[in-house]
This record gives C-alpha cells, structure tokens and sequence, in this order.
C-alpha cells in the first residue's frame, strides 16, 4: 500500500467522522493554497477556463473564478469522501435534478436513457441520487493507478448503488455489458467531455478542437434509448443537475453509422458547453483539454465515476 492509497484510505475514513464545517473549511484552504501556489493543476484550469469564458474577461476576473474553481473542486473531494456515510434521506435531499421526470419515464417504459455529463459539480452525489431513487444504474470507471486505489474506488461507488464497469479487463467488454443494460431500462451516465482513449470523436468545443468519446452516442444509435446531457452544478445548499434533451438522434438516412456518431458527438459536445458557459467555476477540467494545447503543466488524474467506453 503506498501513500496515495493511503491518503484515500484516511479521506474515507477521517474526513466523513469530523464535522462538516470544519472539514469544509479545511478543504477550503487547501484550495486556496493551491491557487497560491499556481502549480500545474491550477496552470492547466486557468488555460481550459480561459477558453470558456474568451479573452474579453480581465485576468484579475479570470483569477478569481479560477480561485472558485478549485474551491469547487475542493467541494467534490470533501463531498465524494462523505457520501458513504450519508443516509439514503440525505443524498436525496442533497442532490437536485431538474429533468427527474423524463428519467422516471425513460425507467418506468424500460427504454432506459443514456446520460453524458461533465467533470462538473458532482457527479458521484448525482449518481448516489439515481440509485437512491431506486432506479437501476450502471456506468464505467477508468482503471487508476495504483490497483488499490482503483479497487476502493470501485468498491465506493458500488456502495453507493451503482454497478461499476472497468474501461478493460473486466469479463465481457464494457459497451456490450451496457447496451444489455440499456435493453433492460437502466441508467447510463457517461462521463464525456473528454476522451480517454485518443481514439475520441474531434469536435468543436468552445473555438477549439478536441476529442470526445463516442459511447454515449454509440449507445444511443444501436439501442434507440434517449440520449440526454447534463449540465452539473454547486448551490451553497446542494449538488444539482439539469437535463438537455432528449438529443435528435440521426437515422440511418443521414449517412453511415461514422457520420452519424460525429454529428451526435458534436451536438453533445454544444450542449456540454452550453451547461459549461453557465457554470464554469465548477468545471473541474484540471487537464490537457484541447489538441492545440501543450502537454506540460498536466493536473492530477481525476478519478471518474463514470467514463466513455471507446
């Protein structure tokens, strides 16, 4: 067990036991201390939330969402730590969806609904809602380094409700697995603004390019499921969400099934940005984002709950 297994190990097991103020606080000042600090992750927001908001903003401005920024990200940390101990009344209470009711309906029909999110807000709290309101989850989590800590993510997010898919590895491919689940009425949130395989969709995302996965539309066009975005979002009282869609999905008339993913593609990747522009002091895009950008200067891994198979 090395140190950073460690640090998750005491994050669990600490920071859910102390008062939520004064964790709060410390989570606080720990961002503000990486804003001082202007190291790689800090560098690489303030590139990616340059892009978001347009050279027009002062930088003065441009610092200051950059300072809120990682207070957000602060946020999902303390959060994500703390939601194995809250109560199925407590996660429903502290998360809020604008769009539950086409979810509902999607379940209720057995059609199922794919759902691409950003790294934003919280989507560990959204995923933890979706399995508390008893509606069956199923997403896929790229595989961290070191294996324990993959393994205690997994094992977290299983807590929770949600069943968990390695990116690879696992005994059936991760896309076949989640199309049965889609057949079967499930939930399927992907994390997807952002590919991790380079072998992503390019799309146009705020004047620049880059890569996207092509699961959530993949998934869209060979089950026939709905396929929403999600914008996610911090309220001082709450993680929230709001859902854009369903997405007109393209018949084979349009083209072939290539074309057909790179239209879906770049209309999710608009709507992510829509959702983005609205809220981007919780983007927590601490990494390489667009291909014109330079490599170094790279943040942290972010673990995701949820990513698109390739």
């Amino acid at each position: 067990m090395n140190l950073t297994e460690l640090g998750y190990i005491a994050g669990w097991q600490v920071v859910r036991a102390l008062p939520r103020p004064l964790v709060a606080a410390a989570f606080q000042a720990g961002a503000d201390r990486a804003h001082r600090a202007g190291g790689g992750g800090a560098a690489r927001l303030r590139a990616n939330l340059r892009r978001v908001v347009g050279p027009e903003l002062p930088d003065a401005e441009l610092d200051d969402l950059v300072k809120r920024g990682l207070r957000s990200y602060a946020r999902y940390w303390m959060e994500a730590f703390r939601l194995p101990a809250r109560s199925r009344s407590q996660i429903l209470s502290g998360f809020r969806l604008d769009g539950a009711e086409l979810l509902a309906a999607d379940v209720a029909a057995g059609r199922g609904a794919v759902v691409a999110l950003p790294h934003a807000g919280n989507w560990d709290a959204a995923g933890a809602w979706v399995a508390a309101t008893g509606w069956p989850i199923t997403t896929v989590m790229e595989r961290l380094k070191p294996e324990g800590v993959y393994k205690r993510f997994m094992a977290f997010r299983a807590s929770l409700g949600m069943e968990i898919l390695p990116t690879h590895g696992g005994p059936r491919p991760a896309f076949d697995v989640l199309l049965d689940r889609l057949r079967a009425g499930a939930v399927v949130p992907l994390l997807a603004d952002r590919d991790l395989s380079a072998r992503g969709v390019e799309v146009d995302f705020f004047g620049g390019k880059t890569r996207m996965p092509a699961g959530p539309a993949l998934l869209a066009l060979h089950t026939g499921a709905p396929l929403y975005v999600a914008s996610l979002w911090y309220e001082p009282d709450a993680a929230c969400a709001s859902l854009a869609g369903p997405l007109p999905v393209p018949g084979p008339e349009v083209g072939p099934l290539d074309q057909r993913v790179r239209s879906l593609t770049q209309l999710i990747a608009d709507r992510l940005a829509a959702g983005i522009a609205r809220h981007p002091e919780d983007w927590h895009m601490l990494q390489r984002m667009w291909l014109d950008q330079a490599r170094s200067g790279e943040g942290a891994t972010l673990p995701s709950s949820a990513s698109g198979p390739a």
